[in-house]
């Protein structure tokens, strides 16, 4: 059977950072795929071909089934053919990963090390934490309302807010906070010369190479220091979990050990801000929606839930085929790297009604962009968590909101969502 090719306008802006930071035509591209070839081939001088997966029910499939669509085989994050070949011959088996957190593993390895900390992000234990977080939100609310009517809210509030909650749980002091942000931010938005660790567009894949090695030293520096702290020194926090487990009876490797830290100090900040600022740019283009929703009494479950989906912060992962399989009526050959690409599954009109527009109301908000299956997020509930007690407890505080420039996104294919959102404000 002969592959389907996609064509290139849609192959290209699959790949391209600045799409997904303008956004809008690139979801033209992937309404279009969705229509015409939702499981078709991608092609690019500097890539290697891969699946583009843009349908809803498809993702859900590949997702929910891990023993014939593996993490570890190739990059989980799509990497250019120079990229994957520098990091296989930097990285331990040539495997390619530059960070071996939970992301990369597939079963057995996953499985273990996920168990190492799930139970701290059930809903039954998080209410243990919820006041220090609602402590944690008035603080950030006062900090944005002393900017006397305008600031930018991606920047000032929705950057550290999350931040300061997982590192909260995490065990890192607050003089730290500024320094994880810096890295987080180099470490995702590598590819935006904005945000980036030289602050420049990257002109090639040793530069990125070597650019994302020093965010990684930098890392694995700080948290070799925690884990010594923590073995010395336990307490109550993830750091003590993480510093002194021990996986088939010896101590986490260095490795997967700072990779451990690296997934739970990044993912879990940099997503929940992201759909905080998503959230509140739509309650600043609509003033119905804010006057809804300050409401002390309001369910906030809908609006967030919409914000998830909306803003769509892990816009994609990619997957290795371990054997031949059809999915989505194709042929799939083992050895085939796929891209499911959440932001399109996340607009997919056979699951979401007028899925351009920004609903709270949906009845059954079927987002995926925690993930699915075995990788599913391990914070999506610390998230949600976070996401309604700041909206508890900053809305009832605003009588009037409105943007005051032009909000813009970071030019990222991995992670995205608003890096600029200036708004204007009004104390209630």
């Amino acid at each position: 059977m002969t592959k389907p090719i996609l064509p290139g306008e849609v192959a290209a802006a699959v790949v391209d950072p600045a799409a997904y930071g303008e956004w809008g035509a690139l979801h033209e591209r992937l309404a279009w795929a969705r229509a015409n070839a939702p499981l078709a081939v991608a092609e690019n001088p500097e890539v290697d071909p891969f699946w583009l997966v843009t349908r809803h029910a498809d993702i859900m499939a590949i997702s929910r089934d891990p023993q014939r669509f593996a993490n570890g085989i190739r990059p989980t994050v799509l990497t250019n053919r120079d990229g994957e070949a520098l990091a296989r011959a930097a990285t331990p088996n040539n495997d390619g990963h530059l960070i071996r957190s939970l992301v990369q593993m597939d079963a057995p390895d996953h499985m273990k090390y996920r168990l190492l900390t799930q139970s701290w992000f059930m809903p039954k234990n998080l209410r243990i934490v919820e006041e220090r977080i609602r402590q944690i939100a008035r603080d950030t609310v006062e900090h944005m309302l002393s900017f006397d009517g305008e600031c930018d809210f991606a920047r000032d509030v929705a950057a550290h807010y999350p931040l300061r909650v997982v590192m909260d749980i995490l065990g890192v002091p607050p003089e730290d906070e500024p320094r994880m942000l810096m890295l987080t931010q180099q470490l995702f938005g590598s590819t935006d010369p904005e945000l980036n660790r030289s602050r420049e567009a990257i002109s090639s894949a040793e530069q990125a190479i070597a650019m994302l090695h020093y965010v990684i030293a930098d890392f694995e520096q700080y948290f070799g220091a925690l884990t010594a702290d923590r073995r010395a020194n336990p307490r109550e926090d993830i750091a003590t979990v993480i510093a002194n487990a021990t996986i088939d009876g010896g101590q986490i490797p260095d490795r997967e050990l700072a990779g451990y830290y690296m997934i739970i100090a990044t993912a879990g900040h940099d997503t929940t801000s992201a759909s905080t600022a998503g959230a509140l740019m739509e309650m600043a283009k609509d003033p119905a929606l804010f006057g809804r929703f300050r409401a002390a009494e309001s369910d906030k479950s809908g609006l967030i839930e919409e914000a998830i989906r909306w803003s769509t912060p892990v816009q994609h992962f990619m997957r290795s085929a371990r054997e031949d399989v059809e999915i989505g009526g194709q042929q799939v050959r083992e050895g085939d790297w796929l891209m499911l690409n959440y932001v399109s599954g996340n607009r997919d009109e056979s699951v979401f009604a007028d899925p351009f527009a920004f609903d709270p109301d949906r009845p059954k908000n079927q987002q995926i962009a925690f993930g699915f299956g075995a990788h599913v997020c391990l914070g999506q509930h610390l998230a949600r968590m976070e996401m309604r007690i700041l909206m508890e407890e900053l809305l009832p505080r605003l009588k009037r909101l409105e943007l005051a420039g032009e909000p813009a996104r970071v030019e990222s294919v991995f992670v995205g969502g608003l890096k600029r959102l200036p708004i204007r404000f009004e104390a209630a």
